[in-house]
């Protein structure tokens, strides 16, 4: 299992991460995601530990704790979901178009 790191500031690196997540344990990997477009940092994280016992504690620890100017949101990552899109807008009935972008 891993963790969600969630309301990074867009200037963290994973060495960052590391650092901070080792005070609780052995962390096993680390994932920063990038924006493809910009290559800017995206805001969130996904850790991985070496136990269940260390996730635990790093959440317990780290959920809601301000770093680098932000409040953290720290829990366990939920599996990745099949299905379901959140891309831009689509056709809407049969009048000729009429795309609709949702943010």
């Amino acid at each position: 299992m891993s963790i969600y790191v969630g309301n990074l500031s867009y200037e963290v690196e994973q060495d960052d991460l590391k650092r901070v997540f080792a005070e609780y344990g052995t962390v096993k990997s680390v994932q920063l995601p990038v924006d493809r477009e910009t290559g800017r940092v995206r805001g969130f994280a996904f850790v991985e530990m070496s136990s269940e016992a260390e996730e635990t504690a790093a959440i317990e620890a780290l959920d809601s704790a301000e770093w680098m100017g932000r409040n953290l949101k720290v829990n366990k990552a939920r599996p990745k979901t099949d299905g379901g899109s959140f891309g831009g807008g689509g056709r809407r009935g049969n009048n000729g178009g009429g795309y609709s972008r949702r943010y």
